[in-house]
C-alpha cells in the first residue's frame, strides 16, 4: 500500500480560491515544503511571488484559461509565456469545452499544441472538465490530448460543479497514449481515495485537503 509520503509526492498542493491573500499562499508553500508535495498550484498573478518565496524548494504550477477555457488561443499563449517568465515550472490549461462539444477537434488540438510548443520541456497539463462531457467526448479528448503532445490530461478545474471520479480516471487510462499521464483533480478528500486514483492510473492529484488532514493528525 502506498504510504502517505508517496501520495504527497503526487500532490499538486492547490490554492485557487478567489479570495485568497498572501498569508494563505505563504502557508500553502510552507506546507508543501513540509510534506514534500509534487508542486504548489497557484493563480498566475501569484507565480512570481511564490517562486521567489519557495526559492526552488518545490516546483510552481499555475493555471491558464482558468476556469472556463473561453480565452482565445492568443490570450492563452500570452498567459503561458508570462507565467513561464515569472517562474512557473508547470502549466495547467483549460480547453475550450464548447469547441470540443461542437466537434471542432482541430481547434482544440491546435491550441494544446501551441501551448505545448511554448512550454517546451516544461510540463503541460490539459484540463478537460469531465463533468461537462459525455463518454464519447471524453474518449475523443483523450485522442486529441495525445495527438497534441501534452504531458498530462487532467479531469477538472474544481470550479465546474464536479471533480475527479474513479470511472473517469479508468476511462482515461484506457484511451490516452502511452506518453500521456493522468491528473485527477477536484473533490479528492481522503488518502484512501487518493490511493485508489493512483492505482487506477493517476500520477498527479490536484487537492489541498490531504495536507489539511495530515496537519490535523500530527
Amino acid at each position: 500500500m502506498l504510504s502517505d509520503k508517496e501520495i504527497f509526492a503526487c500532490v499538486d498542493h492547490t490554492l485557487l480560491k478567489q479570495t485568497a491573500i498572501w498569508p494563505e499562499y505563504r502557508q500553502l508553500c510552507d506546507d508543501a515544503v513540509r510534506f514534500q508535495t509534487a508542486s504548489v498550484c497557484v493563480p498566475p498573478d501569484r507565480v512570481a511571488a511564490v517562486k521567489e518565496y519557495l526559492a526552488g524548494r518545490i516546483p510552481v504550477c499555475t493555471v491558464i484559461g482558468f476556469p472556463n477555457g473561453h480565452h482565445v488561443t492568443a490570450v492563452k499563449a500570452f498567459e503561458t509565456k508570462k507565467a513561464l517568465e515569472d517562474g512557473a515550472d508547470e502549466i495547467d490549461m483549460v480547453i475550450n469545452i464548447g469547441a470540443l462539444k461542437e466537434g471542432r477537434d482541430d481547434y482544440v488540438r491546435d491550441e494544446i499544441r501551441a501551448l505545448k510548443e511554448i512550454c517546451g520541456d516544461r510540463i503541460l497539463k490539459v484540463i478537460v472538465e469531465t463533468c461537462f462531457l459525455t463518454e464519447e467526448e471524453k474518449i475523443r479528448v483523450c485522442r486529441i490530448v495525445t495527438e497534441a503532445g501534452a504531458d498530462f490530461i487532467k479531469t477538472s478545474t474544481g470550479f465546474g460543479g464536479g471533480g475527479a471520479t474513479f470511472e473517469d480516471v479508468a476511462l482515461f487510462a484506457a484511451h490516452i497514449g502511452p506518453k500521456v499521464k493522468i491528473k485527477a483533480s477536484g473533490g479528492i478528500s481522503s488518502f484512501d481515495d487518493a490511493r485508489h486514483f493512483i492505482e487506477l492510473g493517476a500520477s498527479r492529484l490536484g487537492t489541498s485537503r490531504l495536507v489539511t488532514q495530515a496537519k490535523t493528525q500530527n
